[in-house]
């Protein structure tokens, strides 16, 4: 890993979740399987950004294939792709509805996110892995079968109960500073899959009895909840960032700073080549400081869910 400018360099390219264990991904100079480097509960983390940042290229079959053009991309970007990459990722992509082909079986899921429970659904064979990516705080499985009939289980659901297919970054942090309990998080996804019983079923998936599964332990998101200090801005050329990590929960990492509690969204990273500092670096990106949030109201077993 190094700081050059030359696109063939080691540049990061997102926080990955599997098995329950997230790790900061690394792409390599040509195309191939992707590194990875643990970030566990507690360690101390320090390193420095790059000259600039660059478009990470398509994810295929576990594979990386860089970017044709290594394009540079703004360091604001939430996307670690170019204008370019993204088109061709979305012409082959299960989000975008260009993937129905594919063979492979589907569940559809409840996430608890706070004040919000949504309907979303992710290949059988990934796990958990899709809502820990997500960062639900609680989910259960309710069917599982062919995706085509999950994009329509998805849609019913979505039109009868005004179940949402997406919940906004801020309304999912805002939720991670008043979690209330497993108990909660579990009462709401219950009541909102008993409502589900009624509705008439699509071909094509079979209804499962639903196992809630709390997701706060693996993320280390503390009972009474997360209230950081403030937000790391998207980082510029050698920017030090440091800390020591309290909590990892979807993309956004929690570091325990001299300047209190700070959130640092990885999406901002993915591009940026970064190289070891030393663990008791001073923390030089800039911050933007935080307010916390009200405590949100909890979700019902109805659509009211905004």
């Amino acid at each position: 890993m190094t700081g050059d400018a030359s696109p063939a360099v080691w540049r990061a390219t997102g926080l990955a979740w599997s098995t329950g264990a997230a790790a900061l991904e690394w792409s390599t100079p040509g195309d191939g399987a992707p590194k990875t480097s643990p970030l566990d509960l507690g360690a101390a983390l320090a390193f420095t950004t790059g000259a600039d940042r660059r478009c990470t290229g398509l994810r295929r079959a576990g594979r990386r294939h860089a970017c044709p053009t290594a394009a540079p991309l703004p360091p604001a970007s939430r996307s670690a792709q170019c204008p370019a990459c993204q088109t061709t990722d979305r012409a082959d992509s299960i989000a975008a509805d260009t993937r129905l082909h594919d063979p492979r079986p589907f569940a559809v899921y409840l996430a608890h996110h706070g004040s919000t429970v949504k309907v979303g659904i992710t290949a059988v064979e990934r796990g958990q892995a899709r809502l820990l990516e997500q960062g639900a705080l609680a989910s259960t499985v309710i069917s599982t079968g062919s995706l085509l009939a999950a994009r329509r289980v998805e849609n019913l659901l979505g039109q009868a109960l005004g179940l949402p297919d997406r919940v906004s970054t801020s309304r999912k942090r805002a939720a991670r500073a008043h979690p209330g309990t497993a108990a909660e998080r579990a009462t709401a996804l219950l009541a909102t899959a008993e409502s589900v019983k009624s509705l008439s079923w699509p071909e094509g998936q079979t209804r499962t009895d639903p196992q809630i599964a709390d997701h706060t332990t693996t993320y280390g998101l503390p009972a009474d909840g997360l209230r950081p200090d403030a937000a790391i801005l998207p980082p510029t050329p050698g920017s030090v960032i440091a800390g020591r990590i309290t909590c990892r929960i979807g993309a956004d990492l929690y570091l325990h700073t001299p300047a209190g509690l700070v959130l640092l969204d990885t999406r901002l990273l993915a591009g940026w080549s970064l190289t070891r500092a030393e663990p008791d670096s001073p923390l030089t990106a800039h911050l933007e400081a935080l307010t916390a949030p009200e405590a949100p109201h909890s979700p019902s077993n109805q659509a009211c869910l905004f």
